[in-house]
């Protein structure tokens, strides 16, 4: 009787959640105890939360300044440990009265062996491959021991019956007494052991796959902080760079600059940080939870215990049904910090560094769908549309649309002479001479008509003289004086077609679809630059370098980048930015505003580039 009492204290000195004997016990406002190290590792799952939650009742305990160490202690659950631990574990095999000390303990037999049991124990051949424990080992902590479950009110019987409906472990008397209502499953203890053992197994085998997910996130967010960071880092090297060839009058510049980049790439980091802290909490919760529920060494005997695992349980499948990581968002933010650069000045007479330039884009849709043609800068500075709908768009570096002009011309080119006069270009061929106060002038081009030229575009040089490329079926560009008359001359296309061109000081910039082409007034082909898959269009910087946009049409993004008069790279500008589908597709211009921003224009929609 007295061995049954004991095994029962000490089952009684058992925490809920760890199935160990309590360390530390502490008190929960509704009166249940469980150890300090439990009640830590549960406030932790709950992040910054100071309210903790009892896991057999789920009654809530405000925890203060979420330190578990400041709940009340039980102090006399404490004090009946410490005596348990001082009170000898006598032999239960010997009958006499005055029984000697116990050295072991059977796991198998369930039962405390003295010195000489222990001796004649191990003499039995069927008892040779019982797993023995030393009192020393259990006693200072180093192994547990597996009791065996009897029962409270039938001491003598062994709790081989598990009730699924009480959750409760009984004997098969009790069974017989309590259990049989309509509506009690019962099962076979270890029955219900393997099957609770499966589920945790099962429930381990989540949490570590749903642990490896986040983790995988996490190691793509640390990704993507390094190439924000090697933007940054590339950035800076440029700055240094360019400041090392300048005078050191400009060190304050220099670190102005920097700044600009640390301030445009930190908030990056930072989103991505909170990023990985949350992830980085969700495997921490998964990990202590399934740690805690998962220890498969021990088996939940009492109601409070099963009530206490049921919670965990529970708690763990609510956490295996969190989403997956949404890489978009970390994705979306990275591009902010990846889109930054450094514009170096190249060809300015102004003494300065550069400038940060960041891909952020107004977005304006032109008053007509799917009206544009052609863009060219004003006179003044601004920018000129033309719509093959007609009407000219003026549009200021802000965005702002300020006037339409020439309402009546269907326009298919523009450009402006050095006078201000605008030349105008629609859908027969013909050019047309505009006042600026838009008065048509009476000045007549022998142009080719449209059957013989089919589509043409146009452009004006720096002497006034307009250029008409008739292509897919001529394949020549002809040059007129602005007096009007037939072509002073023509330039050759030998091999390629031409869709678009620009003006570049003795030279001219072609665009065929993916190709670029720097040819000069004979149409000798000098330098050429090619991307297939793409369409490219360019236009002139105010530093007189070339500035290339790339779209690629499938995915609606465009990138532009800077190059030298040879077609070489200098620097990135605007990376994949996404521009909105229209219905004509690869049909677009790029033009860069006397103020230094740049203006990319779909048929529908222009973007001006800051």
């Amino acid at each position: 009787m007295a061995d049954t009492l004991k095994n029962v204290i000490a089952q009684s000195l058992e925490c809920p959640v760890c199935l160990n004997t309590f360390t530390d016990p502490k008190i929960l406002s509704c009166s249940h105890t469980y150890c300090k190290a439990c009640l830590d590792n549960l406030l932790g799952c709950n992040g910054n939360d100071q309210m903790l939650r009892c896991p057999v009742c789920r009654a809530e305990t405000q925890v203060p300044n979420q330190e578990v160490s400041k709940l009340p202690a039980n102090l006399a659950l404490k004090s009946l440990i410490e005596d348990m631990k001082n009170q000898y574990q006598f032999c239960s095999n010997c009958k006499s009265e005055d029984r000697p000390e116990a050295v072991v303990y059977c796991q198998d037999c369930g039962r405390y062996f003295c010195i000489t049991c222990h001796k004649t124990h191990s003499q039995w051949p069927v008892f040779i491959s019982h797993e023995v424990l030393a009192m020393s080992e259990i006693v200072s902590g180093k192994v547990s021991v597996r009791r065996y479950r009897k029962c409270r009110k039938h001491p003598k019987e062994d709790e081989e019956c598990f009730c699924s409906d009480c959750r409760r472990f009984a004997c098969f008397r009790c069974v017989v007494m309590e259990h049989t209502n309509e509506g009690h499953r019962v099962i076979e203890a270890a029955v219900y052991e393997s099957s609770h053992v499966k589920s945790i197994e099962d429930l381990k085998s989540k949490a570590d796959k749903k642990r490896s997910c986040f983790q995988k996130y996490v190691d793509f967010i640390d990704e993507q902080k390094d190439r924000v960071s090697n933007v940054q880092k590339q950035c800076t090297d440029d700055i240094n760079k360019a400041y090392e060839d300048s005078v050191r009058q400009l060190t304050k510049e220099k670190e102005i600059l920097i700044g600009e980049v640390n301030g445009m790439t930190e908030g990056v980091e930072k989103e991505l940080d909170e990023m990985k802290k949350s992830a980085q909490e969700h495997i921490t919760y998964l990990t202590t939870i399934a740690d805690v529920v998962t220890n498969k060494t021990k088996i939940p005997l009492d109601m409070d215990a099963l009530a206490a695992h049921d919670t965990l349980c529970q708690d763990l499948q609510e956490a295996l049904k969190q989403e997956d990581p949404d890489y978009k968002q970390s994705i979306q933010s990275s591009k902010k910090g990846k889109s930054v650069s450094f514009k170096r000045n190249v060809g300015m007479d102004e003494l300065g560094l550069g400038k940060i330039v960041n891909a952020v884009a107004k977005n304006i849709a032109l008053p007509t769908k799917d009206s544009m043609n052609d863009m060219v800068g004003t006179p003044d500075g601004r920018m000129a549309v033309g719509c093959g709908t007609g009407g000219v768009e003026i549009f200021c570096a802000d965005g702002q649309h300020q006037q339409t002009v020439l309402k009546d011309a269907k326009i298919v080119g523009l450009g402006f002479l050095s006078d201000d006069r605008y030349v105008v270009l629609n859908r027969s061929n013909n050019i047309t001479l505009y006042t600026p106060e838009y008065t048509k002038l009476n000045v007549m081009f022998e142009t080719l008509s449209h059957d013989e030229g089919e589509l043409s575009s146009l452009a004006v040089d720096d002497d006034d003289q307009i250029y008409v490329i008739s292509y897919s079926v001529a394949e020549k560009i002809q040059v007129f004086s602005p007096a009007g008359g037939k072509a002073i001359r023509e330039i050759p296309c030998d091999g390629y077609i031409p869709v678009q061109f620009t003006n570049y000081n003795d030279y001219l910039i072609t665009e065929s679809f993916d190709t670029i082409r720097l040819i000069d007034k004979q149409g000798v082909v000098k330098y050429q630059l090619t991307k297939s898959g793409v369409y490219l269009t360019a236009a002139v910087s105010q530093g007189n370098t070339i500035l290339i946009a790339t779209v690629k049409d499938d995915e609606s993004l465009v990138s532009i980048d800077e190059y030298t008069n040879e077609l070489k790279h200098v620097q990135n500008l605007v990376t994949d930015y996404k521009v909105e589908t229209n219905e004509r597709g690869l049909w677009y211009t790029l033009q860069q505003y006397r103020s230094g921003e740049i203006a990319f224009c779909t048929p529908d929609r222009l973007y001006i580039f800051y």
